[in-house]
């Protein structure tokens, strides 16, 4: 088969669903099949420089963030025609494989309904929290949006109405013949809010033959020294980097503190721990290298609340044999064991007293992990977990809903 993925960012910039990308791409090319991956230009010291074997089709774009890390294309007639002569130079088509919520989702779209190419729609995005963690003008935004789908995906999801997150996945759903998301709790809610009647579950996945190296390279037992826990991410409002770095200042803890990635709160994040011991960024690593660090950790911390559709960084950990400190409840129900998982707060508050309240819950589950490590008592990770992680399993299950889709055309 040749799948072309499209994707908001290019693949080479950091992000989970990069990283999924990535793999995705690698394992299908294992099993023999051919993958183009469309995506914006990205405009940072990162950009690719055709070094992916002309997988790559980079769109003309402008960047979107100070930092250059991120950038958008335009959706509409002349990105069609750039993309189309591109794609000329490539195999004839079987199959889209749409991993993006806005841009990336309008084109990809556009290019499947234009040519007669079945969809199939990766949803990584939880839409409605992601932005109202970003901006309190949310619901204007959102609306924004509907009416950019629309106008963007005209005559394949127009007749979806609403003006909320769930009506603009309604909307880029609109054109599939396939839907996954990759947690079990992602596609209960895309199917309550009726973005799609069935929706596969397909977890994101982790590298098999690198798991296996970073296991093999990494201490059979625990170095001595006082507990070690690791962050990573994107260090945005959603990802609750600086509400965690409170926490662990007000928690207290005799521990070190490794933080991996980087971001626009960093400056602010390094405010806070300023003349702490023991507390160290990273900044940006490999995927090798991070997934190294995690494994060196004693625990990994996951702090954001309602916006991950999976969270691939406690999974990773739990591949790897590192338990994790989870904020998230649904996250810590779709492990199932192996962790710490923080208190949830009273859904009735609201505003600097819920955030007061989650602040403490994480602070004393933090001096609860720090003690079980130091006493040797800290949770073990589920081993099924880190069996049905496996990105070989993963694209297995996805290429059944390949075949699927190709059979009921």
């Amino acid at each position: 088969m040749h799948i072309v993925f499209f994707g908001d960012q290019h693949l080479d910039s950091l992000g989970g669903a990069q990283v999924s990308m990535r793999l995705q791409r690698e394992f299908l090319e294992r099993a023999g099949h051919t993958v183009t991956v469309v995506a914006p230009k990205m405009h940072g010291s990162r950009t690719s420089s055709g070094s992916h074997g002309g997988a790559y089709i980079d769109l003309p774009s402008m960047p979107i963030t100070v930092d250059r890390e991120y950038s958008m294309s335009w959706p509409g007639r002349a990105t069609d025609r750039f993309l189309d002569r591109a794609m000329t130079r490539r195999p004839p088509v079987d199959l889209v494989h749409v991993q993006a919520d806005f841009w990336g989702a309008f084109i990809g779209h556009r290019y499947a309904e234009r040519h007669g190419i079945p969809v199939v729609h990766t949803m990584h995005n939880r839409v409605d929290v992601g932005i109202a963690a970003v901006t309190p003008l949310h619901r204007p935004v959102l609306a924004a949006l509907n009416a950019w789908r629309r106008v963007a995906m005209r005559g394949i999801g127009t007749r979806v109405a609403g003006a909320d997150g769930w009506a603009f996945l309604r909307g880029i759903a609109a054109g599939a013949s396939a839907v996954t998301a990759p947690s079990t709790h992602f596609a209960r809610r895309l199917e309550q809010h009726q973005v799609f009647p069935r929706v596969d579950v397909i977890w994101n996945g982790i590298d098999d033959d690198l798991r296996a190296q970073t296991v093999a390279d990494g201490p059979a037992e625990r170095a001595p020294g006082r507990p070690r826990f690791v962050w990573l991410g994107r260090m945005s409002p959603e990802k609750r980097l600086l509400p965690f770095l409170e926490a662990f200042v007000a928690a207290d803890v005799d521990a070190d503190l490794e933080i991996i990635g980087g971001g626009a709160q960093r400056a602010v994040a390094e405010k806070i721990v300023r003349g702490r011991d023991g507390v160290r960024f990273a900044g940006r690593l490999t995927y090798p290298q991070t997934l190294a660090r995690i494994h060196a950790a004693d625990a990994l911390v996951q702090t954001s609340i309602g916006f991950e559709t999976q969270g691939m960084t406690p999974f990773e950990a739990a591949t790897l044999g590192t338990p994790s400190v989870i904020c998230d409840p649904d996250i810590a129900a779709e492990l199932g064991g192996g962790l710490w998982a923080v208190p949830d707060v009273d859904p009735v508050l609201s505003g600097r007293q819920l955030e007061t309240r989650r602040a403490a819950a994480l602070a004393e589950t933090l001096r609860q992990a720090a003690s079980d490590i130091a006493a040797g008592t800290a949770p073990t990770p589920l081993p099924e977990v880190a069996d049905a992680f496996r990105q070989s399993s993963r694209t297995a299950a996805m290429v059944e809903v390949y075949a699927r889709v190709l059979a009921a055309r």
